[in-house]
């Protein structure tokens, strides 16, 4: 009876850390021909679904370490649907952040470095694997271990996004020059104009949950909803929205501002003299044009030595997925049945910054640096590193209450859920709450 229980306390506590030692076991081997074979290459790519399968049990790493709990140990949560309060909280944003630890709004350049180099470092031994091996493998192997490699990376290289997202924050170090070149070399990487995304980024979140100033995802009225919206409000309708969205929406938002706030003309994040940016602002977008435009400069250079099938493959799929995780979270973090948003008569800054969701995307979570379950913390303390988000999430619990909303949903489910019941929003009828707005599906 002993022996079982202790079976299942490893399959339990520590099934999830061997698999991340195993994974790094076998990066490490990327680095050595003399160990290195195929059979390591497909061991590999067997431990990654094993990990995203294993580590579903594991509570969210706070500041001591990863540990996790049997479920019937954890507590229940509140009923995601139920709407969160919309009146003004009983607490300020100082009682808020006396609740968390001091040590939480410490940013350390070693450690923000050490994600970036554990990222690329997957990032580079994934990249080797496929371009050196891949071709090596059995041609039915092949189509399956493309798309699996175009996944994962995709999945690391979303990590690094978020990892560029925090600089934008000044939550990488103490120094802002310093986490400006590092924000602006990994977005450029990834095609993002980062000075022109971290300052429109920067007035969302001064604006969240605002229907007239906050910058993406702005719900629309149901007075502004387009003639055809009722001809998509159907599955097939969802499905080829969904599919519009998680594939185009990251470069239209960029370039047409399509989702984004409202402007009077024309709003480019790629136009320095756009309604979008100051004067002030107008020299550091252009740098961050410069950047991009470097990056494609040198992946022309690749399709010109390598061939577009090969730059493709390896660069232009993950990137993809990269997009369609970015617009997922975004969408996933603001768009909930339990969330209000605020026309002017009612908003104000902290009711807007709670009108967020923390979502469970399992081992992702830590893949994206938990930007996904610690969204609220976010946006109350946007230059908290990451790495302290959980342990403060935590802490500030209790102090706000109801007020605060995780939704467990798998994120599959979510989209689907959000999807269809979130189209447009409009307050109560029959309430004398005019300025705060639900939303709806009947179209």
């Amino acid at each position: 009876m002993k022996s079982k229980e202790l079976e299942n306390d490893i399959e339990r506590n520590m099934l999830p850390t061997i698999v991340e030692m195993c994974s790094l076991k076998y990066y490490a081997l990327f680095f050595n021909n003399t160990f290195f074979d195929l059979r390591s290459t497909c061991i590999v790519f067997i431990l990654i679904p094993c990990a995203f399968r294993n580590y579903r049990g594991c509570v969210k790493m706070g500041a001591g370490g990863r540990t996790s709990v049997p479920p019937a140990n954890r507590k229940p949560e509140a009923d995601p649907l139920k709407r969160v309060p919309f009146e003004k909280p009983p607490f300020s944003l100082s009682q808020i952040k006396k609740a968390i630890p001091p040590h939480c709004f410490q940013r350390s350049v070693l450690r923000s470095f050490s994600y970036v180099v554990y990222d690329l470092t997957i990032a580079f031994c994934l990249y080797y694997v496929a371009t050196r091996y891949f071709h090596l493998l059995p041609h039915p192997l092949s189509f399956l271990a493309w798309p699996i490699y175009w996944a994962v990376q995709g999945c690391i290289l979303t990590g690094l996004w978020v990892i560029a997202h925090e600089c934008g924050h000044h939550a990488f170090s103490d120094y802002q020059l310093l986490d400006d070149i590092v924000g602006l070399v990994l977005h450029s990487g990834l095609l993002v104009p980062y000075f022109s995304w971290k300052y429109s980024h920067r007035r969302h979140h001064s604006n969240t949950g605002s229907l007239e100033r906050d910058e993406v995802f702005v719900p629309k009225q149901k007075s502004a909803m387009q003639w055809f919206s009722k001809y998509l409000n159907n599955p097939p309708g969802r499905v080829l929205t969904l599919a519009v969205t998680l594939t185009l929406g990251w470069p239209m938002y960029l370039a047409f501002n399509v989702s984004g706030r409202p402007y009077e003309r024309f709003a480019c994040h790629y136009d320095p003299y756009g309604p979008i940016y100051t004067d002030r602002e107008r020299l550091q977008i252009y740098i961050s044009d410069a950047g991009v435009l470097a990056v494609c400069y040198g992946l022309f250079h690749l399709v010109m030595a390598k061939g577009l099938a090969w730059v493709v493959c390896v660069y232009g799929v993950p990137l993809l997925v990269v997009n369609g995780f970015l617009v997922l979270i975004t969408f996933l973090q603001h768009t909930h049945p339990a969330l209000p948003h605020y026309n002017s008569s009612e908003w104000d800054w902290l009711r807007g910054a709670l009108a967020t969701v923390d979502r469970d995307y399992g081992i992702l979570n830590k893949v994206f640096h938990n930007i996904t379950d610690t969204h609220v913390a976010h946006h109350l303390f946007s230059t908290m590193p990451h790495y302290h988000a959980m342990e403060a999430t935590k802490a500030i619990k209790p102090t706000l209450g109801e007020y605060y909303r995780f939704d467990e949903t798998p994120f599959v489910k979510a989209m689907w859920r959000e999807a269809r019941e979130c189209i447009y929003v409009e307050p109560d009828h029959g309430t004398e709450n005019k300025g705060v707005f639900w939303y709806n599906n009947k179209l």
